[in-house]
């Protein structure tokens, strides 16, 4: 178990600063190269595709505004439109305009690293002037990954590995639980992977509803070193990541915190991978295709996604 001082150390021993040059807005996702690419496209070998998405709630989760017009030729405006547009009355239309707030608890989303600050400063030594309140941020944002991530995902599912339905709320997840999971699984986590933990919160939320407050299962700062030896391009969780409470007085959320800042590392928060753990097991295959497409949210700190698995 390390210590908090040995924690706040990670941002200089786990540093990826200039590794990948000091203009990088990427961090860990260069990790993902061609051939790692080609190695996911292999691990499709059943065909069957899934989703580890939350649906999104209306109206709790998501503010929306549906307008639904029968006969298009009718909206206002409608005759100042060309001939050819209103003189159609068969057609009609429905859109929607949404607000979200995506970062939280519950929505499945991907944090780019411009997300968090340390010391005032995000990953590769930005200062967090760089984001601002108009335009958003400068530096590290979601557009980032404009092209996606698609890589080998492998789900280590730790409730399985102890043996219960799901972690309590406050339970950490450490290196010893992933070795163990691998030994278990038969599957060996390796660089430009995209790692997903089940802590089995996806099946107390399916049985429950969400739960509130912050305490959760999830990731220890202890896995930090294991995931940055392992060369791990991208984390996921059926929780926000970190277990809470964290163990440090002065360091809310350090697996956020190191990975953003620090090592570069993206996070996808909030998945559903029930589904994911019960199709691996059918099938005897814990790793699988995994492909993220951020919206291409000009400026922001991260997007609501839809990781797909396809095994």
């Amino acid at each position: 178990m390390p210590t908090q001082d040995e924690v706040l150390q990670y941002f200089d021993t786990l540093s990826n600063w200039g590794r990948w040059g000091d203009d990088d807005e990427l961090g860990t996702l260069n990790l993902i190269t061609d051939d790692v690419r080609l190695a996911a496209a292999r691990a499709v070998r059943h065909g069957r595709s899934l989703s580890c998405a939350w649906e999104i709630a209306v109206p709790e989760e998501m503010e929306r505004s549906t307008t639904a017009c029968p006969c298009a030729a009718e909206m206002p405006g409608a005759e100042h439109m060309p001939a050819h547009f209103h003189n159609d009355r068969r057609w009609g239309f429905s859109n929607e305009r949404l607000g979200i707030f995506f970062h939280g608890n519950t929505i499945t989303h991907l944090d780019s690293p411009c997300h968090l600050f340390w010391d005032g400063k995000m990953y590769n030594g930005r200062s967090h002037s760089l984001v601002h309140a108009e335009t958003g941020s400068a530096w590290a944002a979601v557009t980032a990954a404009a092209n996606g991530i698609v890589t080998r995902g492998v789900l280590l599912d730790i409730a399985k590995v102890r043996d219960v339905p799901w972690l309590e709320p406050g339970e950490g997840v450490f290196p010893e639980d992933l070795e163990e999971a691998e030994r278990r699984q038969g599957v060996r986590v390796g660089s430009g992977d995209a790692v997903l933990l089940r802590t089995g919160y996806g099946r107390a939320r399916h049985e429950a509803g969400p739960a509130g407050g912050m305490t959760q299962a999830g990731w220890h700062a202890s896995c930090l070193p294991w995931l940055h030896e392992r060369g791990v391009a991208l984390i996921g969780a059926d929780t926000p990541q970190d277990v809470q409470p964290s163990g440090y007085d002065d360091v809310l959320m350090p697996v956020h915190a190191v990975s953003l800042v620090a090592m570069g590392l993206w996070l996808l928060d909030n998945c559903d991978l029930e589904a994911c753990a019960t199709t691996a097991a059918e099938l005897g295959q814990w790793d699988f295709q995994l492909a993220v497409a951020p919206v291409r949210f000009a400026g922001t700190s991260g997007s609501p996604v839809n990781p797909i698995a396809t095994f």
